[in-house]
């Protein structure tokens, strides 16, 4: 894919942000020595990382140049590591491996949840959040169009463009026999949009980048308008103007034991 766009992603910052304060909220850490941020972006959930241990050595880790140097500017007593989560490995074993809304992009999570539990000290901590939203309309209709024959041939497989997490119960089960105790637990966001097309820009950022990136300028622009056409179909403003986002996100804490 394309480099990622760090002012595009920051434009609902907060939005984003509020699910990394709430996964790190169930770490408990004491003075850990060693912290990594898998796709750290432009930094947003390392500097809550910072200020919870500001003390440890913290590295952000993500595939994008542009999200690091965002992330480097912003936070500039931490470590930034380009590297592909997937074939990542800590110089030393971590107390707190992190990832927030980055491991749905990673494949085979059955290979990977072990490769990084793998990686944590005696105690350590990985914590991790997914959003679990490909069910929810603002995907499906992704798809949706996606698949309609003005597009069918440009996108091939649409099913492969994205894996869907595991369930709640594989996770459990990979990480006991990793040797950690999990805690798991879903959360829906409701996040309160001024219209579908803050819908549509929100998405740009990351779960519309597959469909992007196949498209040149003029087709992504026709893509994107009769995506928003079928997004206020399906997403019909409140009483007040504004529209609801219903984003489901799946949380894992797993302590090595």
């Amino acid at each position: 894919m394309k480099d990622w766009n760090p002012e595009l992603y920051l434009r609902f910052e907060a939005e984003r942000t509020r699910p990394a304060a709430e996964l790190l909220a169930r770490i408990s850490a004491v003075s850990p020595a060693c912290i990594s941020d898998l796709g750290c972006g432009p930094g947003n959930s390392t500097a809550l990382l910072y200020r919870a241990w500001p003390q440890a050595v913290i590295t952000g880790v993500d595939s994008s140049s542009a999200m690091l140097a965002k992330a480097a500017e912003r936070l500039p007593s931490c470590l930034f590591q380009q590297a592909d989560i997937t074939t990542w490995h800590a110089p030393q074993p971590q107390n707190i491996i992190y990832a927030n809304a980055s491991l749905q992009w990673v494949p085979d999570h059955r290979r990977l949840i072990p490769h990084l539990a793998g990686q944590l000290a005696p105690g350590g901590v990985l914590a991790f959040q997914i959003p679990d939203n490909l069910d929810q309309p603002s995907h499906q209709l992704m798809r949706k169009v996606a698949g309609e024959e003005a597009w069918r041939e440009r996108f091939g497989d649409i099913g492969q463009l994205r894996e869907k997490p595991l369930s709640a119960d594989d996770y459990y089960d990979l990480l006991t026999e990793s040797g950690c105790q999990p805690d798991i637990w879903r959360t829906t966001y409701y996040h309160v949009m001024p219209d579908a097309q803050a819908i549509v820009d929100w998405l740009r950022a990351t779960g519309l980048r597959p469909f992007l990136d196949k498209l040149n300028d003029d087709e992504q622009e026709r893509f994107l308008q009769r995506y928003l056409a079928e997004l206020r179909l399906a997403y019909p403003p409140r009483r007040d103007g504004c529209v609801l986002l219903a984003f489901p996100r799946l949380f894992i804490v797993g302590g090595k034991v």
